[in-house]
């Protein structure tokens, strides 16, 4: 299993705080965030267990969610749902997104 797994359920601990708070807020986003940020340790988990092609498309599905989950956090800020996003889980988040993107480049 790729290590990056551990740190995306570290992410999901880490996001919760968020998440909740996004979701009094505004529900849709709360579910958004929620569904991409789960989907990431989720499709790294069947990505590590995959193989071939559908190894790379599970990995970049990971990434895609990873992606969106970033933009999820982005338009909650915006909306000011939330201050802003603690530096070291965007940190978290790069760098389970560089881990990916070189996965599937």
């Amino acid at each position: 299993m790729l290590r990056i797994y551990d740190l995306s359920l570290e992410l999901v601990r880490r996001l919760k705080p968020y998440v909740d708070a996004i979701s009094r807020c505004d529900p849709d986003l709360g579910r958004q965030l929620r569904r991409a940020l789960t989907s990431v340790p989720l499709n790294i988990a069947e990505g590590s267990y995959a193989r071939g092609r559908n190894r790379q498309s599970l990995y970049q599905v990971a990434l895609g969610s990873a992606k969106e989950t970033g933009a999820c956090l982005d338009v909650a800020v915006r909306f000011e749902y939330i201050e802003r996003v603690d530096e070291e889980i965007l940190a978290m988040l790069s760098s389970i997104c560089a881990v990916l993107y070189s996965l599937v480049t």
